[in-house]
């Protein structure tokens, strides 16, 4: 009987190592299926002409070129290869050019960035300015949420003739918030979301900064992280340490 009973145990111990070793085998993917998946993700894209787009991996790193006519597309691609799982960074080389369409000169883009930032309810008036050189647009200013200065950049991703962003807005210094307390808000955001797994993030909170430790699945999982964090009050800095391992 106990003989019987090692033996069971025995075989149940070999049939969950051997199920696992399976389990990490069909995780585990190789840079050739990952450049296969990110391009399969961007053919499946309808904002991005996946035929003038090539896809690099080495290492888990995503490496885009190629040609697009819109800072849009470019901006899209690069948040399509960000979802594909086992991705842990991307280099977004892709060059937008306006081939085909009709020229944008720098004071046509300059007064559609001005009409596309007052016209955004959620800037606050005449906070954010915008200067543009060779199709390239600075956007600098003073809002009161990090949300805010992504709003502005996504405005002008969209627009015709831009062929990159740089985004120097600043935030305004708030209040301070107890830093246990910016610490507890984040945490608990963590543990709401269906994307995050609170367990494998760790939270510092002082003067007004939030760094993040610990290891998750993905880049956008680490994304959906620094965007919870910004989003607690009293935040100023957000200095994302989270590493990306899919295993």
């Amino acid at each position: 009987m106990l003989a019987a009973g090692r033996w069971l145990a025995g075989t149940i111990h070999w049939r969950t190592a051997y199920y696992c070793i399976e389990l990490m085998e069909e995780v585990m993917r190789t840079d050739r299926e990952l450049q296969e998946d990110v391009l399969k993700a961007l053919e499946w894209e309808p904002g991005v002409d996946a035929a003038e787009i090539g896809v690099s991996v080495k290492n888990g790193v995503a490496t885009l070129q190629g040609t697009v006519q819109s800072y849009f597309q470019k901006s899209t691609a690069g948040r399509v290869a960000r979802h594909v799982y086992g991705i842990r960074a991307i280099a977004n080389d892709v060059q937008v050019t306006l081939d085909g369409l009709a020229p944008r000169g720098d004071g046509q883009i300059a007064e559609a960035v001005a009409n596309a930032i007052l016209w955004d309810s959620v800037l606050p008036l005449d906070a954010v300015k915008a200067t543009v050189a060779d199709g390239w647009v600075t956007l600098n200013g003073m809002v009161d949420w990090q949300y805010q200065k992504s709003a502005a950049q996504f405005d002008i991703e969209r627009l015709t003739g831009v062929k990159g962003v740089t985004n120097s807005i600043a935030l305004k210094n708030r209040p301070r918030v107890n830093a246990l307390e910016v610490k507890a808000k984040i945490e608990s955001a963590f543990r709401r979301s269906a994307e995050v797994d609170s367990a494998n993030v760790r939270v510092e909170a002082h003067d007004g900064e939030v760094i993040l430790h610990g290891t998750v699945k993905s880049l956008s999982e680490r994304r959906e992280a620094e965007r919870a964090a910004w989003a607690a009050p009293g935040v100023m800095k957000v200095d994302d340490r989270i590493a990306v391992s899919p295993f």
